[in-house]
């Protein structure tokens, strides 16, 4: 298992409950339930009210953090129920080969997660418990989010194959620098999903309400609203968003819908796939990762850095001011920066000193690389913010090299294996849906 992919997910979760405090204000508590009844069977388990009643806290907490408008409660239940039941298909799969995760492996974890948040578990519980979120229920998602990983690695990702041939054909691609490819787009998706077995009455209400979402969203409907209502994709409860991606890391039809958002003024628009249809909205753009794959020199730079995050815990302000007394340290005190980041830096390349090592052009966010690109070896940056938090850069050395045939190799590889991986993932949780015997009841759900 990617033990730092499955920690990033689930410190993620545990950052956003954190987080929860200062919105519950504005989300709608649990409703009280009179009967704790069941509001879909699952193959031979099922899902109760009371359990449905709590993960809808939990979305709507969450969804009001990243300022996105609820959906009618109606639909919010019935996205939150499909989320359940997909869970349940995937946790009974995973049982079904034999996948466990037993409660050491769950306690370890969740005192991870309490270390990353600079906390212990019992404060954990106690923030938790603030949020009116029930500690059982955390570490049965903790638990819930280990097997997924693990059953999604046995099952997709060690499926997933890049004939060299493929990397052949791509690298001879992009060769000719197509321009699209210097360019990341911030996008966000609904997807209506459509399969074979589905009757021409069905393909039509599909298709219909597909082209209803599409005119919502160009007329300036919330995107993450209507995603949120509608979208089967597994980001339906973070608002659709994909996030910043060129245009070879996404599927020929969706970058095509993507080139058409960014064409048109609402920055919306569809595509038809045999996935179904995808409406997509492009949120901003910067500049791509420019790999230069023909093989040219390019500027290598030895740099090591200290990040600090900002957390619920340790707010903006504390952290910037923390980062200016360590600068301070390191510029007027002399002190050691390899010493300094193992004590203090959050990256995971604290224990090596905060040493990233040789990085090429694209390696590095591009906030980060632009501040690092200006900084003279030995010299040591500001405090810079990028998206994980604070850091102070210090370059070490620059050289001119060629770009390693290995590592072109490996770049192709990697982008083919994402882009695989995403449409591989989203027919794998499909499938396991499709499979399974699911009731709804519901007079139960509303």
């Amino acid at each position: 298992m990617n033990k730092l992919k499955v920690m990033a997910l689930l410190a993620a979760f545990f950052s956003a409950s954190l987080s929860y405090a200062q919105t519950a204000a504005k989300a709608p508590a649990p409703e009280p339930a009179t009967l704790n009844a069941v509001v879909a069977v699952v193959n031979n388990d099922v899902i109760t009210t009371n359990e449905l009643l709590e993960r809808v806290h939990s979305v709507a907490l969450n969804l009001r953090r990243q300022n996105i408008q609820l959906p009618p409660m109606p639909q919010l239940r019935a996205q939150v129920l499909e989320q359940l039941i997909l869970e349940r298909a995937v946790d009974q799969r995973a049982r079904e080969t034999g996948i466990r995760v037993d409660d050491a492996l769950v306690n370890v974890t969740i005192e991870q997660i309490a270390a990353q948040n600079k906390i212990s578990v019992a404060e954990l519980r106690r923030r938790l418990a603030l949020d009116g979120v029930a500690f059982n229920q955390f570490r049965e998602e903790i638990r819930s989010q280990i097997m997924t990983q693990r059953l999604r690695e046995r099952e997709v990702d060690s499926q997933i194959n890049i004939p060299e041939s493929e990397i052949d054909a791509f690298l001879a691609d992009q060769a000719g620098f197509n321009v699209n490819d210097t360019v990341e787009y911030n996008v966000a998706q609904i997807l209506i999903p459509t399969t074979e077995s589905m009757s021409t009455e069905e393909m039509n209400q599909a298709r219909s309400l597909a082209e209803d979402i599409l005119e919502q969203a160009q007329n300036g409907a919330d995107f993450g609203k209507l995603a949120a209502s509608y979208s089967r994709s597994a980001n339906a409860l973070e608002g659709g968003s994909i996030g910043w991606r060129t245009l070879s890391q996404l599927p020929s039809t969706l970058a095509s819908a993507v080139l058409d958002a960014q064409r048109a003024e609402s920055k919306v628009a569809m595509s038809v796939s045999s996935d179904g249809f995808s409406i997509v909205k492009v949120n901003g753009t910067r500049d791509g990762v420019q790999n230069k794959l023909a093989g040219g020199p390019v500027t290598q730079t030895h740099v090591r850095h200290i990040l600090m995050a900002v957390t619920p815990v340790t707010d903006e302000a504390t952290v910037l001011s923390r980062m200016n007394d360590i600068r301070n340290r390191l510029v007027n005190n002399k002190e050691d920066f390899a010493t300094l980041a193992r004590l203090h830096s959050v990256d995971g390349s604290a224990t090596r000193g905060g040493d990233l090592g040789w990085v090429q052009p694209g390696d590095t966010v591009p906030e980060f690389e632009e501040v690092m690109n200006k900084l003279q070896p030995g010299q040591i940056s500001e405090p810079i913010k990028t998206q994980y938090g604070y850091h102070i850069i210090q370059v070490l050395d620059r050289r001119q090299d060629a770009m390693n045939a290995d590592r072109m190799r490996y770049i192709a590889r990697q982008t083919l294996r994402q882009r695989k991986l995403a449409e591989a993932v989203a027919t794998w949780q499909r499938e396991l849906r499709d499979r399974a015997y699911v009731e709804i009841r519901r007079d139960e759900l509303y």
